[in-house]
């Protein structure tokens, strides 16, 4: 039985009565454009879609939908958390269940940015209170009681006066009776707010009030992880499945000219070997050769005898060695393009009491998941099913519909858990590729590359060369600023844009044929790294504390803003109170043994404030030993998930660690030079440093943490070992330069 009414055109929730006794609750909530939190509230009917978020049966048990992709982010947690905590029920009554990809039912599904908490929380907030208004009407109805006389607890309706109480499921039949409140679009910036038919608002709980969140919660798949249950990508099996690898150029966008498939079409369960074209887009189906098996393991070994003649492409005369070389040309020339430009950097450099200059180098690095890159897809009746550790189920859709020609509603993509690599599922290359084997193949297929396959193919994190000069007055304070950045473009009000009065930041493009995408904090990632490496460089000039000399920075008065993207600049009253709390927390200036110094840096990214500090010590010969790391955030008024929130802040921090150690992607002759994890070193669980957290909570929104904790590791730890070597570090990785 189905009851619904109407409503407001822009969003209604309803309730769907299962055969089984239980209900499903469901909001219809703006569609907000993927990558862009500021979508127009103002959006046509079609812009809402029906998100079945809720299902309660008759004992109680709440089943609550994650809807967005979980990618080691705890979204699959949080969200639900939120809705729960809303919905008034003990989290040990609930399950969650990932999603599938329906943009029309669930909205917008990506991870990527930290956006999925601030486009959601206020929604899924709306979502869990609704449905308790409605439970509470309907135990108000049974009762004859007004609903304001009624509370929830636990799961369950009561009603003081007459100690009289209801367990939501036993409600269930009487929840089907009730006209359901609209959920209105949230405009401003304000909540989105449910209202019943006579107008008036679906309150929300009072933070002060919440039990759930904030607290500490296991991640939902904790106990499946740790006990090897299947859950991700690499695990899906589905009947009749064969296995498929996937040979492509070495240079990037190479060709097929020729290769030997009658020699494997021979070789012991192979089912089918052949040629994919592909095209030019290096995010989409480039050239290769398919071979599927029976066996993963069989196709593997029928791919080593593989021979394949290759047309290169201009490429593969391309090098690292030759990017840097071009790159010191670059530098020597007057910038391509001036971005920002403010006061008279020139003539404050003739005037400055002090200064500084550096080159600066990041390598491309390669995000190194520990799931490889997979896909299974199925093939039958012109429709494709897939199942994909995808953060962005939409696109990929998209870009098989077009690849294939295949209409996307003919589409069903399966979101599984994803084994790490923050952005990297940004890109679906993987699954095109899986489609289309399945497809030629004419059998369910699953693809999974080696790890080689994973190294060699990657989008990788841009690199970047940087050449800067910089001034201090009399005073010590920070006056004039010159960044030439080589490689790509930066946002004109990029940090310290506006803090500094003579300011000039300019850029020269390099192409390149490597590809390259978002890796976790993406440009933030090396752009801290220089910003605030160089900061600490002037702050030694000048002869200040590298922690006041940043306070200080934030203390001057900002510039005019220029135009609308000067809007985005960040608050610098609330760095300097991270800042000021991780001077706190770390015993910022304290003495320390000898040969053991502390280095500090902030960044703000992806909406987030962070400041960090990184104590370190320098031994014999250059032996590095990172001892503690404390990191401070401001993501706003709620910690959704207290031990998620720390377990990203540590894990971004130690993301970043590795990064700045040992990682770098090389090319020569148009190829990546490394090939797994030996020369591509992560941080081992012996070498990572102990990671303190502490939130900063403010009165502003509730934003993502997925990234912006990781940009600020690499500067501090950078700084720190200045201050026990003298030695600057200008170019990542660390690797040998302690040496000698």
């Amino acid at each position: 039985m189905t009851t619904s009414v109407t409503v407001d055109r822009r969003a209604f929730l309803r309730v769907v009565a299962i055969a089984g006794g239980g209900m499903l609750f469901g909001s219809y909530v703006r569609t907000l454009n993927a990558m862009s939190p500021d979508a127009s509230p103002d959006a046509s009917p079609d812009g809402y879609t029906f998100n079945p978020f809720i299902k309660i049966t008759p004992d109680g048990k709440v089943t609550i939908i994650g809807k967005n992709p979980e990618v080691g982010q705890g979204i699959k947690t949080s969200l639900p958390m939120v809705i729960a905590e809303e919905l008034d029920v003990d989290w040990k009554m609930v399950t969650v269940e990932q999603a599938i990809s329906d943009q029309r039912k669930y909205g917008v599904q990506f991870a990527g940015g930290s956006l999925s908490t601030p486009m959601n929380y206020e929604a899924m907030r709306g979502v869990g209170a609704a449905a308790r208004w409605m439970l509470i009407a309907a135990a108000a109805k049974t009762w004859g009681v007004p609903a304001g006389e009624c509370t929830t607890s636990h799961g369950t309706v009561r009603h003081a006066s007459t100690k009289r109480s209801l367990a939501y499921g036993k409600l269930l039949g009487a929840v089907a009776t009730i006209t359901p409140p609209a959920l209105p679009k949230a405009a401003g910036g304000t909540a989105e707010v449910a209202t019943a038919a006579d107008g008036t608002p679906v309150a929300l709980k009072d933070p002060k009030s919440f039990r759930l969140l904030g607290t500490r919660v296991p991640q939902v798949d904790d106990k499946r992880i740790v006990t090897g249950k299947p859950l991700f990508g690499i695990d899906v099996v589905v009947p009749g499945m064969a296995h498929a690898v996937f040979e492509k150029c070495p240079v990037f966008g190479g060709k097929v000219v020729s290769a030997n498939l009658d020699r494997i079409k021979s070789m012991p369960g192979v089912k089918a070997a052949f040629v994919v074209d592909g095209g030019a887009a290096l995010d989409g189906l480039l050239s290769g050769v398919a071979i599927v098996a029976d066996t993963w393991w069989n196709a593997r070994t029928a791919r080593n005898q593989l021979q394949v003649q290759w047309n290169e492409g201009p490429t593969a005369t391309q090098s690292s060695e030759g990017y840097a070389k071009r790159a010191l040309e670059l530098s020597a020339l007057p910038p391509e393009k001036v971005v920002r430009r403010d006061g008279d950097f020139e003539g404050a450099m003739k005037g400055a009491a002090a200064t500084a200059e550096g080159a600066y180098f990041y390598p491309f690095i390669s995000h190194a998941t520990l799931e490889p890159q997979n896909c299974t897809a199925h093939f039958k009746d012109g429709k494709l099913e897939i199942w994909a550790p995808t953060q962005m189920p939409q696109p990929g859709r998209q870009l098989v519909s077009k690849t294939m020609g295949i209409a996307e509603d003919d589409i069903t993509i399966h979101m599984t858990r994803i084994g790490g690599g923050f952005g990297r599922r940004l890109k679906n290359d993987y699954m095109v590729e899986a489609a289309w084997i399945a497809r030629q193949a004419g059998m369910p297929v699953k693809l999974l590359w080696t790890r080689e396959d994973d190294m060699h193919h990657d989008h990788y994190r841009q690199a970047g060369y940087f050449w800067l000069k910089g001034g201090v007055d009399a005073n010590g304070r920070l006056v004039a600023w010159r960044n030439h950045f080589i490689m790509d473009n930066v946002a004109a009000n990029q940090f310290p844009a506006r803090f500094i009065p003579h300011y000039a930041l300019e850029t020269s493009a390099l192409p390149h044929g490597v590809p390259t995408g978002a890796l976790r904090a993406p440009g933030s990632n090396g752009l801290a790294f220089v910003i605030q490496s160089f900061i600490d460089e002037l702050a030694h000039a000048a002869g200040k504390d590298p922690l006041q000399f940043r306070l200080d920075l934030l203390s001057q008065p900002l510039l005019p803003a220029t135009g609308p993207a000067d809007q985005g600049i960040m608050d610098p009253e609330r760095m300097k109170g991270v800042l000021e709390l991780v001077r706190e927390k770390s015993g910022w200036g304290k003495k320390l043994p000898k040969g053991t110094g502390m280095g500090v840096a902030f960044h703000f990214s992806h909406r987030g404030y962070f400041a960090e500090v990184v104590q370190a010590t320098v031994g014999a010969k250059g032996a590095l030993k990172i001892d503690k790391v404390w990191v401070a955030g401001d993501i706003g008024r709620q910690i959704v998930n207290q031990s998620g929130a720390e377990n990203q802040g540590q894990g971004a921090a130690i993301d970043g660690i590795s990064e700045a150690l040992g990682q770098e992607i090389t090319i020569s002759a148009g190829r990546v030079m490394q090939n797994n994890f030996d020369a591509y070193p992560l941080v081992r669980m012996d070498k990572a440093p102990p990671v303190e957290v502490f939130f900063l909570i403010t009165d502003n929104p509730v934003t993502g943490l997925g990234e912006p904790a990781l940009p600020p590791v690499i500067p501090a730890l950078c700084n720190a070992i200045f201050t026990v070597t003298g030695k600057r570090i200008r170019s990542l990785p660390i690797g040998n330069q302690l040496a000698g």
